[in-house]
């Protein structure tokens, strides 16, 4: 989360995007859905059809064997009982005999495009699933770049969603007068919501007033020393990474008063109120790299101690009392398990043998290295408290869940610098937290579609639906992991099977990261 944005908004010539925060700075925002889906350069895709699969009902968790879905033109046309007989020779069938059909995977939380970015990125998702994903961090460039329909966004890539421009910190937005300022702005740019890195209360109530008149969601990280239950009220419209840090905790403690006090106290980044020039924020990330990595490695034990005092005065009482008013005001949910798991777990030795290593740059491997070297070095206490948390974020996904808050599943991918974070592992997460696996899909499916708002188009398999779909070899609602099991890729109608898919990893795995 953290490490994705900052790394590829620090290559970037507008680099407004992020300032150095130690911790809280990076894990970013989350949004709602534009209007109409942005521009593609995608060709059209000819008639083809699935032929014998079971259908997955999302929203119920029917099945419907003996089907076909018939697409064209990147729509799904229908989806009817398969008929004996003579095939079309004008659709291209495809026998998908003891398969089940889902819709097409969306991460929700992602960082995939940037200046430099490698375009392998995009295509390792549509290997695991991924058909669209929400890009977390942004800028005016990446903006135009959609507009005029030139960001990498091919069939072997999943569909880009939704997007922001710069996310807010201290650096583009130091006072009230200021992020308003911003938020104006951004909305001009064509913005499809506002994201919140870093600021003050004050600042972070600001933004979310001015979001309000902008017409604007606005999503991201809630701000040491803000109630997360008086940022949902204020409509603070979707939270990322439980938090992340100590926030949520905080409205979870019985000691909420002083600790939230405490937080407020906490220094952060100072920074002038005007906008710093792009060659010092180009600086200043070059300095704070490996803390980006791990923010977990690099933090003050007082905060790391609060944190813990949090965690020993929770009360699941005041817990249930906060998901309710999540319920109530509407406010979402994406806990990037697999990025909170990279963090506060980072001294797992299954990271040093994790199959994202084979496409990681030989530098950002080494760089990674060096921060979980530093991350085992901690004083065995504060190591005691990540792992702790750990474990208690699983279980805070889990009452929420329970509670019916709204959730999403997202990664804070997108960087090729951090090991472990595939959308796989985050369905391997969300099943130790104890979600069934029809929850799990519909956090990434028809979740995802009412998030955004456009569930006549997306979210489950039905005529006038988006054909990106994925084809799994076993049933998906009888455990988590068969959806880890791919036969084939639908994307805009072009269909991609595991053999296609296997070789289009070779070929990011031969570039290290890069489409070869």
């Amino acid at each position: 989360m953290i490490l994705s944005r900052l790394r590829r908004a620090r290559r970037s010539p507008s680099w407004r995007a992020c300032g150095p925060t130690v911790c809280t700075v990076i894990l970013l925002l989350q949004g709602c859905a534009p209007s109409r889906p942005p521009r593609s350069p995608l060709p059209a895709a000819g008639k083809l059809q699935l032929d014998d699969v079971t259908v997955v009902n999302t929203e119920s968790g029917a099945l419907s064997p003996g089907m076909s879905v018939l697409m064209d033109q990147g729509r799904i046309v229908s989806v009817t009982p398969t008929a004996s007989g003579a095939l079309d020779p004008s659709v291209r069938h495809i026998d998908m005999t003891g398969k089940f059909v889902v819709p097409g995977y969306n991460n929700m939380h992602d960082h995939a495009l940037g200046p430099d970015h490698p375009q392998g990125d995009l295509a390792l998702m549509l290997t695991q699933g991924v058909t669209g994903f929400r890009q977390m961090s942004g800028s005016a460039e990446l903006l135009r770049q959609r507009r005029e329909g030139r960001l990498p966004i091919g069939k072997d890539a999943p569909a880009l969603l939704i997007m922001p421009s710069d996310v807010i910190t201290p650096f583009n937005a130091g006072s009230p007068d200021a992020v308003r300022t911003l938020v104006r702005r951004q909305a001009a740019e064509g913005a499809d919501f506002i994201k919140m890195a870093l600021a003050t209360p004050a600042i972070f109530y600001a933004a979310i007033d001015e979001a309000k008149k902008v017409g604007l969601p606005i999503v991201g990280h809630l701000q040491e020393g803000v109630d997360p239950g008086k940022a949902a009220d204020a409509g603070f419209h979707a939270i990322e990474h439980l938090g992340p840090g100590d926030t949520m905790w905080i409205g979870c403690s019985t000691d909420e008063a002083t600790l939230l006090a405490q937080a407020a106290a906490r220094p952060i980044i100072k920074a002038p109120p005007f906008e710093l020039p792009g060659f010092v924020q180009r600086f200043i990330m070059a300095r704070i790299a490996k803390i980006l990595v791990n923010p977990a490695a690099f933090a003050k034990p007082e905060d790391v101690a609060r944190l813990q005092r949090a965690l020993d005065t929770y009360s699941e009482a005041k817990c249930k009392a906060l998901a309710a008013r999540f319920v109530a005001d509407g406010t979402w949910q994406t806990p990037t398990l697999v990025r909170l798991r990279t963090q506060m777990l980072a001294d797992d030795p299954a990271y040093l043998t994790d199959a994202a290593l084979a496409s990681m740059p030989a530098d950002h491997i080494r760089t990674w290295r060096a921060v979980r070297n530093r991350f085992r070095r901690l004083p065995p206490p504060m190591l005691a408290t990540y792992h702790s948390a750990y474990g208690r974020s699983l279980a805070l996904t889990r009452l929420f869940f329970e509670a019916g808050v709204p959730m999403m599943a997202g990664t804070d991918g997108g960087d090729e610098a951090v090991p472990g974070q595939s959308i796989q592992q985050e369905f391997v997460e969300l099943s130790k937290a104890g979600l069934p696996p029809l929850a799990i899909l519909q956090m990434t499916t028809i979740n995802a579609a009412r998030f955004l708002g456009r569930t006549s188009t997306m979210g489950t398999v039905a005529p006038g639906r988006n054909a990106d779909l994925v084809i799994l070899d076993a049933n998906p609602l009888q455990s988590a992991q068969n959806l880890h099991g791919i036969a084939g890729v639908v994307r805009a109608g072009f269909y991609h099977s595991a053999k296609d898919l296997e070789a289009l990893r070779a070929r990011v795995v031969a570039g290290h990261g890069r489409l070869s």
